[in-house]
């Protein structure tokens, strides 16, 4: 049976262009995606990136949610490390309060993963090979050791909490999220706090991850739904996946996992158009995994202008090895691997392109092979 599709969208700023470009072509590809049958519409959240304009999610959602019917909207994902529980669910409840029934709210970690990631050995990501799984590539774990240690990350992490602040453990946020939302939130003390709005807010909680670590671990055990992610960590899919389905307990929200994964597609009416519309992936993926953070999205002829050594190719090979770019058919076929592999019960999938009118064919091609 084939499962449904979702857009993650991280409102991309193209050269040549503004943030106010980037969020009308948001407005305009949701009104769309909303007419196509896409289930869900999620808002990322990026800070310091020329080339991204969703910074804020929850406002951004709020005037997707305004422009659209019937599609879910939500956030892929809210970072939890750079606001309170609290602040979540009252922006949440807002949203919900105008548009009952139709927003996700998806959290994700961002300091707790940032020192993870800089304790790990180096040897670790370069011991590692792909692989090929049922037709699936698996490919080596991109190695952040040298990412990690860009000093302008640290500085921009540091902008994005109070002086002296500590984030606490991801599940206890969790659960601080849930307690909110069900008006049950009581200190060690004994005294109570009520979010006005966000109580008995009728949104749909998840939680995204990338890998088999604490997010799996905590979506599973609390019965929440889970997204996994692909499109930008493919070599830990399956760990995570199985890491989540693993800690599963049945909750009043799922009797059974739920599983999302995400995917990088690009469709366009033949392989070459394809091919030709995908060529400034790899620059932009490379701007990204420089520190730089990503930049304006660029044009195919500004990408055949870099100059690629052995170190960019290497930064970016997991990432566009791992992105379905081709015909309808063709990429349809890739995403049904992918779908087969994982066990995923919905898909989401992201796209970007130079021109807003290639990102939309892209979607609606996609929509027209996906039966």
């Amino acid at each position: 049976m084939t499962v449904p599709l979702s857009i993650l969208d991280l409102a991309p700023i193209s050269s040549g262009g503004g943030a106010g470009d980037a969020l009308r072509n948001t407005i305009d590809l949701a009104r769309r995606a909303d007419e196509l049958g896409y289930r869900r519409y999620w808002l990322a959240e990026h800070h310091f990136a020329s080339g991204v304009a969703s910074s804020a999610p929850a406002v951004l959602i709020a005037l997707v949610a305004a422009a659209t019917r019937r599609i879910r909207v939500g956030s892929g994902a809210v970072q939890l490390g750079h606001q309170t529980p609290l602040a979540v669910v009252e922006q949440f409840g807002l949203i919900d309060a105008l548009h009952p029934g139709r927003i996700d709210l998806g959290l994700g970690r961002s300091g707790q993963r940032r020192a993870e990631l800089k304790a790990a050995a180096p040897e670790e990501a370069t011991k590692a090979v792909g692989r090929v799984v049922d037709g699936l590539l698996i490919p080596p774990p991109f190695n952040y050791s040298a990412l990690i240690k860009v000093p302008e990350l640290a500085f921009q992490a540091s902008l994005l909490q109070q002086p002296g602040a500590r984030t606490p453990d991801f599940a206890e946020q969790v659960d601080e999220i849930i307690a909110f939302l069900h008006g049950t939130y009581t200190s060690p003390d004994g005294l109570t706090a009520h979010a006005v709005p966000g109580e008995g807010a009728d949104v749909e909680l998840w939680v995204l991850g990338s890998s088999g670590g604490q997010s799996a671990q905590a979506a599973g055990e609390r019965g929440l739904p889970f997204a996994a992610n692909y499109h930008v960590s493919p070599s830990n899919v399956l760990e995570a996946v199985a890491a989540y389905r693993e800690a599963f307990k049945p909750s009043g929200v799922l009797a059974e996992p739920y599983v999302v994964v995400s995917a990088d597609v690009l469709v366009a009416a033949d392989e070459a158009v394809a091919a030709e519309l995908a060529k400034p992936y790899g620059l932009w993926v490379r701007s990204i995994r420089t520190g730089r953070g990503a930049i304006p999205y660029p044009t195919p002829e500004e990408a055949d202008a870099h100059v690629w050594s052995e170190q960019d190719l290497a930064l970016v090979a997991d990432r566009l090895d791992t992105r379905f770019v081709g015909t309808p058919e063709t990429v349809a076929g890739g995403l049904r691997v992918l779908q087969r592999v994982t066990g995923a019960d919905e898909l989401l999938v992201t796209t970007i392109t130079h021109a807003h009118a290639d990102r939309v064919r892209s979607f609606e091609l996609l929509a027209g092979a996906w039966t």
